[in-house]
């Protein structure tokens, strides 16, 4: 267990290491001087160039000036945007729960969806309504996400008109940010309808979700379809239909579990795919999160927010990615004991 924990630490920290190097590299590879870059400041002399220079380090070695932007990161000084003059550390943390909300309500309808229909899938394999899950699953999964975003769009909100087009809630409705997440700032909120504005953030909600949802749903269903197919063919199983067990019980004590298993440590990549995709649609639907975000900082330029952003989603991304694969190992004892054998 302990030793479990230190190697993953230390490949945490690693991987800080290499995306904190690749933000700092990145401010020598836009255009323009990098103090420029850095600081939006075009220097009118030599004077005020010096200076500048001295106050980021960039007269240093490298390593001199990366270890000088360590420091920075872990002391909260993150720079400025050049187009707005705020905090970039104020920005990143006002915009990333947005992301992670809506990352969050899809990523729970991937799993109350996707499981369920891929279970029924595996189950009945290699039968009509296999075929046909089967069949939908691979045509939703090759729709590019930002196309069927507009399919909904076009669909549900210009067509019926039955959902907002854009936005995160109704302007009329002001919802002070005290945490980031909307619902729970709703509930914290004082002389506001909780009930109304529940129900107009949620409306609000549906499209971007769904949107990001229904690929990665599909990409669910067809795993677990597979997984399920799989531990149908295990000897255990055979042993447990010659016991006289029934289809119930032998799906919810043995085949369910196992299947499970194996669909973990893939749900992890999905859930990159799923921010992945979630930045995309934040876009199309005015959704202020981390993506909108950083289309906004690529038309404007501002590469400070640039590399920020990218360090910030970046993380966000990897102590995911870790937290679920240290999960399935701690569940899973025999995965760290085959590592073992075969090591």
């Amino acid at each position: 267990m302990i030793n479990i924990l230190l190697r993953y630490t230390i490949l945490f920290v690693l991987t800080l290491l290499a995306l904190s190097a690749l933000s700092f590299t990145l401010i020598y590879l836009f255009p323009a001087e990098p103090i420029i870059n850095l600081t939006g400041i075009t220097p009118q002399n030599s004077i005020q160039h010096d200076a500048l220079v001295r106050q980021y380090r960039l007269d240093s070695a490298y390593l001199i000036q990366f270890w000088h932007y360590l420091e920075q990161l872990f002391s909260g000084n993150w720079g400025y945007s050049l187009i707005s003059g705020q905090p970039l550390k104020e920005e990143v943390l006002t915009a990333l729960p947005a992301t992670v909300e809506l990352s969050t309500y899809a990523m729970m309808i991937v799993i109350l969806v996707g499981i369920p229909i891929g279970c029924y899938s595996g189950l009945r394999a290699y039968t009509n309504a296999d075929f046909t899950i089967n069949s939908l699953s691979v045509t939703v999964y090759s729709v590019p996400v930002f196309w069927l975003a507009v399919l909904f769009i076009l669909t549900f909100s210009l067509q019926f008109g039955w959902l907002p087009l854009s936005g995160r809630l109704n302007l009329l409705f002001d919802i002070p940010s005290q945490t980031g997440f909307l619902f729970i700032d709703i509930l914290l909120a004082d002389d506001v309808d909780t009930s109304l504005a529940m129900r107009d953030a949620f409306l609000h909600l549906i499209l971007p979700t769904l949107s990001i949802a229904c690929i990665s749903t599909a990409a669910i269903i067809r795993i677990t379809r597979r997984s399920i197919i799989d531990v149908l063919n295990k000897p255990y199983i055979t042993a447990a239909k010659a016991r006289g067990l029934s289809n119930r019980q032998i799906f919810f004590r043995h085949v369910l579990r196992n299947a499970l298993l194996p669909i973990l440590p893939l749900m992890a990549m999905q859930i990159t795919t799923l921010i992945t995709n979630a930045m995309i649609v934040e876009t199309l639907f005015s959704w202020p999160g981390i993506g909108n975000w950083l289309i906004q900082a690529i038309y404007q330029r501002d590469y400070s927010a640039l590399r920020i952003g990218m360090l910030a989603v970046s993380t966000l991304v990897v102590i995911i990615t870790i937290s679920i694969d240290l999960f399935n190992r701690l569940i899973d004892p025999s995965r760290e004991k085959f590592e073992s054998v075969t090591i």
